[in-house]
């Protein structure tokens, strides 16, 4: 039962199931499933989930587009893609566009774009404002107003196992967390037309 692997954290009200190496073989070990698109889904809809009383559940998807994302993308409502401020992640941000709309198309009509949310973003570097200006240009409002920044606490933080709220939870990374999360519920809040198509 999916609830079986749910772990408790050191974080209040925070549960986790962890990823295994198991997973590493799954795309093959999915390929001859028929419903191996909707395995994700099917298990958060069984009834020992909603025990759970969840509010969120997040999804942390690998970088490329595989059936563990197709997976995840179906078993959401929305997507929240972050964006690496180099060059090279707009033309990766294009190509997730598409598979999005390929998948409301053909299996999950009501998955939205929550947002996009520019990370490792140096203010200084000219490459950065230059992403930055390019999808905001392109996004609109899509583009969350909270960047998170090129941070060294950011980095050492998962080698001590902790998130960086607890890590350092004075550092620049763990205040641009702050605030977009709170972003992102402000904007669950108030739905205005639903930013995303």
């Amino acid at each position: 039962m999916p609830s079986d692997a749910v772990k408790n954290t050191s974080v209040e009200n925070l549960l986790i199931i962890p990823a295994t190496t198991d997973l590493s073989s799954a795309d093959i070990n999915l390929m001859a499933n028929e419903k191996r698109s909707f395995m994700l889904h099917d298990a958060l809809h069984q009834p020992d989930i909603d025990s759970l009383a969840l509010d969120y559940i997040l999804i942390d998807c690998p970088p490329s587009l595989n059936i563990l994302t197709v997976n995840a993308m179906i078993a959401s409502d929305a997507v929240v893609v972050p964006l690496q401020s180099e060059f090279f992640a707009l033309e990766g941000l294009s190509q997730l566009m598409l598979t999005i709309r390929d998948i409301r198309q053909t299996a999950k009509p009501s998955l939205r774009i929550e947002g996009v949310v520019l990370t490792m973003y140096d203010k200084r570097n000219n490459l950065c404002q230059q992403v930055e200006a390019d999808a905001r240009g392109n996004l609109g409002d899509l583009v969350f107003e909270t960047v998170i920044p090129r941070n060294v606490r950011l980095s050492e933080a998962p080698s001590f196992a902790l998130p960086i709220i607890d890590y350092d939870p004075a550092s620049k990374g763990s205040h641009a967390y702050h605030a977009l999360a709170k972003e992102i519920i402000d904007r669950e809040r108030t739905p205005k037309n639903r930013r995303a198509s």
